[in-house]
């Protein structure tokens, strides 16, 4: 530590968002209101790549080592570096969970695996959110077969609520909108681990929606997209190209959009566990 500024490095280390890690050492550093921590803080560490950059950075800087890191091999080389370098390093859950299975006469791995599981999770989720935002509205279909879920539907059905929805339960979906003269992307046909599903809505609700729409982006009267007979005609032609094709179909009028996911959801368990 620099004894004229008081100021030290904190080196937070994290497999996961580090927000346990950040929590813990704030605590800490608060107890020591005559000194100030630089912190470096590393979430996401899970490849030996990027362990390296962190282990470069300690070097340069050397100070105290805190972490929440439950990849075994991950961890020992952390430690292994730190010890290599003298830094003082520390798992700060490790006492805790040490005294906790004393006291509860339990062997902690089942703990640590439960926090395991919820970074899996986690990184699970992001995964699936980053996908429905780059395959939302008919972006990137050439690769639909990676998706858990796809949604096609006409437009104001909530597709993409839906699909952030269903990704924030870890749960891929792309969406795809049904347009009218408009050929949907021919992959669809091709595909076989995806849940198609298609979302329909009543033809009073769906053109009241779309005025309200138009009038808040100030739009002119809309044509076909609110004319009563050319909707009719849409959803008429969609709920066909559904039926076709087998496609789970989904009326949303009424519905919330964590009700249509909740429907969806219970499909797709169906159609795994039929698949099993």
């Amino acid at each position: 530590m620099n004894d004229k500024t008081n100021i030290f490095h904190l080196h937070l280390v994290s497999d996961s968002t580090g927000e346990t890690v950040d929590g813990v050492a704030r605590a800490c550093v608060a107890q020591f209101p005559d000194v100030q921590a630089h912190e470096h803080v590393w979430p996401l560490i899970r490849t030996d790549a990027q362990l390296a950059r962190v282990l470069n950075d300690i070097e340069r800087h050397p100070g105290i080592v805190l972490y929440t890191v439950f990849n075994s091999d991950i961890r020992r080389k952390l430690e292994e570096g730190c010890r290599r370098m003298q830094v003082p390093h520390s798992h700060v859950l490790d006492t805790t969970i040490t005294m906790m299975a004393g006291y509860l006469g339990q062997q902690s791995h089942g703990r640590i695996g439960a926090l395991h599981k919820m970074d899996e999770d986690y990184f699970n989720r992001i995964e699936a959110i980053d996908y429905a935002l780059s395959h939302d509205d008919g972006q990137a279909t050439w690769d639909l077969e990676d998706a858990d879920v796809v949604i096609v539907g006409v437009s104001r059905t909530s597709k993409t609520p839906t699909s952030v929805y269903l990704a924030n339960r870890g749960i891929k979906t792309a969406n795809i909108p049904f347009v009218p003269g408009c050929p949907l992307p021919p992959e669809l046909d091709q595909l076989k681990k995806p849940l198609i599903v298609g979302l329909i809505k009543d033809v009073d609700q769906l053109v009241s929606i779309r005025k309200n729409r138009l009038r808040q982006i100030e739009r002119g009267e809309g044509g076909d997209y609110v004319d009563p007979v050319a909707v009719r005609d849409e959803v008429f032609q969609a709920r066909r190209y559904f039926t076709q094709r087998s496609w789970k179909i989904i009326n949303v009028t009424r519905r919330s959009i964590e009700e249509t996911a909740a429907m969806i959801m219970a499909t797709l368990n169906d159609r795994r566990e039929e698949s099993e």
